[in-house]
């Protein structure tokens, strides 16, 4: 289970979908775990799999006690065109337990749904709310990103071109796909590699019942 939480982690990034793949190995073999589920949770949102992927974070919330992924379960309510969820998400008792960053990521996400609903006056008006000390570094470009976005919804061309002439078309372009995912989910703690290698061994031995029921079967209809 551990090697498949590694596994997880480190392809997150770099190919969603075997990330996907070795999460789901791991709930196959420790469901009841919330880093599981959460390496779950965020390997079907990386891939697109959004009713999944809440359903996988709503249990972890449910397993730890935490809202952190608030911000990110709130995006996958926008991509099941569900905007007003999203909003719902971001004005619920949860949604003030968060710290700082995750609050900001929040107001990202609720700007996207407001102009989704078409909203454009409240989609930059939540962008606007944030704090100045919150607009630091990457997270920042973000804001600014959002913002630009906001306004060209609106049908605010120019302002949107003029907010971002200042910036670095690289640094954009690098924060640009960035999602309220942001840490690799590599999970040392609980890899026990002996468990691992009990875990393919029994796999191996369900492999070589089937194999033998299947052939007891072709046998006896010969």
């Amino acid at each position: 289970m551990g090697l498949h939480l590694v596994m997880a982690g480190r392809l997150l990034d770099v190919d969603p979908e075997r990330a996907y793949e070795h999460a789901q190995a791991a709930v196959r073999r420790g469901g009841r775990i919330d880093v599981v589920r959460e390496a779950a949770g965020l390997a079907a949102y990386r891939t697109g799999r959004y009713a999944e992927a809440l359903r996988e974070l709503r249990t972890v919330r449910r397993l730890s006690g935490s809202s952190e992924h608030l911000p990110l379960m709130a995006d996958a309510e926008r991509g099941l065109g569900r905007p007003e969820r999203a909003i719902a998400l971001a004005a619920s008792e949860e949604a003030r337990t968060l710290d700082a960053t995750g609050r900001t990521e929040l107001a990202i996400v609720v700007s996207g749904a407001r102009s989704d609903l078409g909203e454009h006056d409240a989609a930059i008006a939540v962008l606007d709310k944030i704090p100045a000390a919150e607009r630091q570094g990457d997270l920042g470009l973000r804001v600014l990103q959002a913002k630009a976005v906001a306004l060209e919804a609106a049908g605010r061309v120019a302002e949107a071109e003029e907010l971002l002439a200042g910036v670095d078309p690289a640094e954009l372009e690098r924060v640009s796909g960035v999602s309220p995912v942001d840490d690799d989910v590599v999970v040392y703690d609980v890899y026990d590699e002996d468990a691992d290698l009990e875990d393919e061994a029994e796999d191996a031995a369900a492999d070589d019942a089937a194999a033998d029921d299947a052939a007891a079967a072709e046998e006896e209809t010969e």
